[in-house]
Parts: structure tokens; C-alpha cells; sequence
């Protein structure tokens, strides 16, 4: 009886995702977080959307995940994020037929709202350690390389948006205090001023506690800020920090490595500039920056400089890791409609450049929608370059006879 119970839940389920995945999800803009949360916070309002809006984020990302390679599929680390997706998305869709002015009805959903947000909080740290698990058991090639690089920028960037939504009502609506003591003039976890040069002290004063951890010494930080003293923007503070701290990570393990026994170290710059249409944040480091040819690296999932961090959780945070770290700080940018971008200058050291955007109405939400395309992309078989390749190595001229 228990089998037949697990056979029509899974049935359901896959009814469930195939309905809600043909819905596109709905971005919104900072501004609408920012309008919606100020003045008309309304948990009935709040309910009535998510309880659509969530099961649509959630099924378009799982019909994306059945695509992958199923040696990655099985590993065990993959198959436990799926499973929390099933289950969020089966509590969530016991909301769906009640009645959105019952206050019991719309305080069981914050409760289940709380229970998914903690539920997913180690997503990309499993999601990260089912894809060490296949790549050492099974190797790489380029066509599921690229695969898997497609499908994690999308379902890193769903999983920002769908924590995005779970925050906002958590934050306005959760528990008994309307006002989060800690920051009581952010609009559930937006900052209609943030103050971009706090932020970007606090993430190096963290970053600098790490590295003084491990090499016993740290490069010191010259801020500036352009035009307008202090800057400041509509904007998540927690997501700025995730980047910047990046930032800051990566550029003291390379100047402390560089410069190794040193007395001295010579600073990281960063710099914050406000114009019309972007803020920019740049933070120039003198490690001996990057290979060209090593740019694109960086930013891929399976790709990293460090040695494997213990999962053990109860140890320090390293330096570096899975190198999930440069990638998600990117979506994180390119979520409102922003970027990040690496230029170095092999030989000296690298600027790191952040860009959001500037005006609440543009910073808009970039989402993955499944359709035909997304399903092409998995299905496509890489061809054969129409340029020349060149090999690793020149080649050695003096093998070639003459005749």
C-alpha cells in the first residue's frame, strides 16, 4: 500500500510540474518589491500570488533538471535537491484551493513559506557537491560540460528569485515584529538607501578576518567614492555583499600568494561610482592577475584554483572552494539586470567590476523560462568548430623536412 501511495504522489507531482511549467514566471522590478512592501504590504495580496507564482518558478527549473545526464541525476547529492524541490512544491500547492481571507489559512502559508526557505538553505553547496561527485566518477566532455554550466547559471538564478519572494514575505510578514530591529529602514530585505561604501567595508572587514586566518596578514583596502559622498541605491543589501565579498576573497589569495613572506602588501582599490543609468563598484587588486585564456574559466562551475573545502560544517570557511564562488556572484549581478566583469592585466593584477543598475524601474528580475528552446539547448550535439583550433602547444617547425 505504501509503494501505491509513493506511485500516485509521484504521478501527481509530475501532473503538477508539467501544468505549472507551461505558465511563464513573472519578474518584477525593485520598485514593486519596493511599492508593494511600503505601502500596500498586504499578507492576503502577498498569499494570492505566491501560492501561483511560486509553484510556476519551482516547475519550470524541475522540468529542467529531469534534462540533465542521468549519471548526474543519480548521484546522491542531486537526487536529495530534487526531492526538497518535490516537497516544496507539494506544500505550497495544498494552499491552492483556500481561502486567501481566512488569517489561519494565510498563517499556516508564512509557516510553510519559513519551513521551505530553511529547507533550501544548502542547496548550492549539495547541488555543488553532486556535481564533484559526477565529475569524479565519471569525468567530463565538453557537450555535458556545457550542458551542466547552462542548466546551474538557470537554476542558481531560480533559485535567487524564488529565495527573493520567500524573503520578501518572511521579512514583512513572518513573526510578531513588523520591523527588523537590526535594519529597521529596509523594506523586508531591500534597502531603499544602501549605503554602498558600508556594505563594502563590512565584506571586507570579513574577508580580511579570513585571510588574516590563513596567512597571518592581509592587504589593506583604499575605498573612493565618485561625484556623490556617500552612495547610495535601491538595492539588496545582502546581494552586493555576497559579490563584493567574493571580490575581496579572491583578490587577497592572489596578492598574499604572490607576494608570499612580504612585510608589506600592496593595497586593494575599491571603487564606487554613480551615474545616470549604472552604479559601479571596481575592485583592482596587484596579484598578477589572470592568463587570457583562463578569463572564462573562472566563471564556470566545475572549474577552480583551490583545493576542495571539507563539507564538514563545523570547520572555518576557506578561502576559496568549489568554484561556485565568481559564477553565482554573477547572477547574483545579472539578477536585477546588472553584470559582473573581469579584466586583468597578467604580469600585475585583475579589476573585478560590478554594474547595477542605477534606477529602480530598470533593475528588473531576469528569470528562466522552460520552453522549446531551454529544451533544444540540452538536446543540441556540439559540432565541429568552423575555426581553426589551435593545439596547446606550437608546433615544432624543425620536424618538417623540406623537399
Amino acid at each position: 500500500m505504501r509503494i501505491l501511495r509513493l506511485l500516485r504522489s509521484s504521478v501527481s507531482a509530475g501532473k503538477d510540474i508539467d501544468y505549472y511549467s507551461k505558465f511563464s514566471p513573472s519578474p518584477l522590478s525593485m520598485k514593486q518589491f519596493l511599492d508593494f512592501g511600503s505601502e500596500n504590504a498586504c499578507e492576503k495580496t502577498s498569499f494570492t500570488f505566491l501560492r501561483h507564482e511560486l509553484p510556476v518558478r519551482l516547475a519550470n527549473i524541475m522540468k529542467e533538471i529531469n534534462l540533465l545526464p542521468d549519471n548526474l541525476l543519480r548521484t546522491p547529492s542531486v537526487r536529495l535537491v530534487q526531492g526538497w524541490y518535490m516537497q516544496s512544491l507539494q506544500e505550497i500547492l495544498e494552499f491552492k484551493e483556500k481561502n486567501a481571507g481566512n488569517e489561519k489559512v494565510t498563517h499556516d502559508f508564512t509557516d510553510a513559506v519559513i519551513r521551505i526557505r530553511n529547507r533550501h538553505n544548502d542547496v548550492i553547496r549539495t547541488m555543488a557537491q553532486g556535481v564533484v561527485e559526477y565529475k569524479e566518477t565519471h569525468g567530463t566532455d565538453p557537450v555535458v560540460s556545457q550542458n551542466v554550466q547552462y542548466f546551474l547559471d538557470r537554476f542558481y538564478m531560480s533559485r535567487i528569485s524564488i529565495r527573493m519572494l520567500l524573503n520578501q514575505h518572511t521579512l514583512l510578514f513572518g513573526g510578531n515584529v513588523k520591523v527588523n530591529p537590526a535594519h529597521p529602514k529596509q523594506i523586508g530585505s531591500i534597502d531603499p538607501n544602501c549605503r554602498v561604501s558600508d556594505v563594502i567595508r563590512d565584506a571586507y572587514e570579513n574577508a580580511r578576518n579570513l585571510c588574516d586566518r590563513y596567512y597571518v596578514n592581509s592587504p589593506q583596502l583604499i575605498l573612493e567614492e565618485f561625484k556623490v559622498q556617500p552612495v547610495t541605491v535601491v538595492y539588496v543589501p545582502s546581494h552586493l555583499y555576497h559579490m563584493v565579498f567574493e571580490l575581496f576573497k579572491n583578490a587577497m589569495r592572489a596578492t598574499m600568494e604572490l607576494y608570499g613572506d612580504a612585510m608589506e602588501y600592496p593595497p586593494i582599490h575599491a571603487q564606487v561610482a554613480l551615474g545616470t543609468e549604472d552604479l559601479t563598484v571596481k575592485v583592482s587588486d596587484q596579484g598578477g592577475g589572470v592568463p587570457l585564456r583562463k578569463i572564462d574559466r573562472l566563471f564556470t562551475y566545475t572549474y577552480s584554483t583551490a583545493p576542495r573545502p571539507s563539507i564538514d560544517g563545523a570547520r572555518a570557511a576557506p578561502l576559496a572552494g568549489y568554484g561556485h564562488g565568481l559564477p553565482i556572484s554573477r547572477l547574483y549581478a545579472r539578477y536585477f539586470q546588472g553584470d559582473l566583469k573581469l579584466y586583468s592585466l597578467e604580469g600585475y593584477g585583475t579589476d573585478a567590476v560590478i554594474y547595477i543598475r542605477a534606477l529602480s524601474t530598470e533593475s528588473i528580475e531576469r528569470l528562466p523560462v522552460y520552453n522549446k528552446s531551454a529544451w533544444k539547448h540540452y538536446k543540441t550535439i556540439q559540432e565541429a568548430d568552423d575555426w581553426c583550433v589551435p593545439s596547446k602547444e606550437p608546433k615544432d617547425m624543425t620536424t618538417f623536412r623540406s623537399f
